[in-house]
């Protein structure tokens, strides 16, 4: 039966906070990540918690972890890089409890600009990701005065981005991704947090990649 469960896991900062939801089967493990924490981001966001959903309904245990400083998480805010370092614990942990299934990333804002960083990380491993989806993602400047030098990221990477994303510019995104000849999935009428249109996340995504056999 599918669950949810919270549990804390140790890392790099001390805890971690995770909020795990596991179908009947796992085929593979998804890692999830959330929006700014200095901005109200957490594991409970709805697009992270969208997100999570979907990878469960493809076979995926797909794994929420809150960031440095977020619920019961230890540490501080990083600009993420020590977060890398948590995310790559959380994927360890994982792979210790299910073994090396295939893997898959998912990040909403900062959180996709964390998991460009995880990504590159693991590209040379045993078990590079396989299906990756990054959402609003922070590239360049965007709105509080922060910028982002955002990693280059696998050909094969979903990028799904709002026309109207308040936050994060569509230009900004398309200009990180056109030398990397990335295909950009615009959804009309959507701003950064996709309010009224995560139903046109999950379809996104479904349309994109069947359930794990």
């Amino acid at each position: 039966m599918a669950a949810t469960e919270n549990v804390l896991i140790h890392g790099p900062a001390g805890n971690i906070d995770l909020i795990i939801d596991t179908p009947d089967r796992v085929r593979g493990i998804a890692l999830i990540c959330h929006p700014h924490p200095l901005f109200q981001g957490a594991n409970t966001n709805k697009v992270a918690h969208t997100l999570a959903r979907i990878f469960r309904d493809l076979g995926y245990a797909a794994l929420r972890p809150n960031f440095r400083g977020v619920g019961k998480s230890d540490g501080s805010h990083d600009h993420g890089i020590a977060e890398t370092e948590d995310m790559l614990a959380v994927i360890g942990w994982a792979q210790s409890r299910w073994g090396a299934l295939p893997l898959a990333l998912g990040g909403f804002s900062f959180g996709a600009f964390v998991q460009t960083r995880v990504a590159a990380r693991l590209a040379d491993s045993l078990t590079p990701p396989e299906r990756i989806v990054l959402v609003g993602t922070a590239a360049g400047e965007v709105s509080g005065a922060r910028s982002y030098s955002t990693e280059p990221v696998p050909a094969h990477t979903l990028l799904i981005h709002g026309e109207l994303d308040e936050t994060v510019a569509l230009g900004n995104v398309m200009r990180w991704a056109e030398p990397q000849e990335l295909p950009v999935v615009v959804v009309p009428g959507a701003d950064h947090f996709f309010h009224g249109r995560l139903h046109v996340l999950r379809r996104i995504i479904e349309r994109t990649w069947s359930p794990l056999p």
